[in-house]
């Protein structure tokens, strides 16, 4: 597989729809998935073929069964966490090839521990939200995940995967 140009980064997702729209934006994006435990699902190779991901194939996905074996594998350069308890919008984050992109499971975010991690490691300009009306919750996980890779390819102005 080619070198990735981001990074996607799910930490503890619950609800597989969300994780297979989300690798097939990874797939579609150039992007390497990364599905840190423990998750809400099945993900061996039967339980993706009976959701019918059969393009999963095609997904540079990389699991890893906990928070602290995601950093000792991946170490990564930068990283911006994706929350509702920032006030930084995405758009004025500036992206570089290679960055992880960080999302937490659908009904409880990342940790305290997470977020302190990126403030510690690049500052609270690098925990970014997205934009939503003040009375909205929130966006659906892949929603928000392909909203933000998409500005961040956008920035890049990459056209090639």
């Amino acid at each position: 597989m080619r070198p990735p140009v981001l990074n996607i980064v799910l930490v503890q997702p619950e609800i597989p729809n969300n994780t297979g729209n989300i690798g097939r934006t990874a797939a579609a994006t150039g992007c390497r998935l990364h599905i840190v435990h423990p998750i809400g699902f099945d993900m061996s190779e039967k339980a993706l073929r009976r959701a019918g991901l059969d393009y999963w194939h095609l997904v540079d996905c990389r699991e890893h069964e906990s928070w602290e074996a995601f950093l000792d594998r991946e170490r990564p350069g930068r990283a911006f966490l994706f929350t509702t308890k920032a006030s930084r919008a995405h758009w004025d984050a500036p992206f570089q090839a290679d960055d992880y992109l960080l999302f937490g499971g659908e009904t409880r975010g990342v940790s305290d521990e997470i977020h302190g991690w990126v403030s510690d490691g690049w500052g609270d300009d690098h925990r970014v939200t997205l934009p939503m009306a003040p009375e909205a919750r929130s966006l659906n996980l892949a929603t928000a995940v392909c909203a933000a890779v998409y500005e961040a390819r956008r920035q890049l102005r990459t056209t090639t995967i």
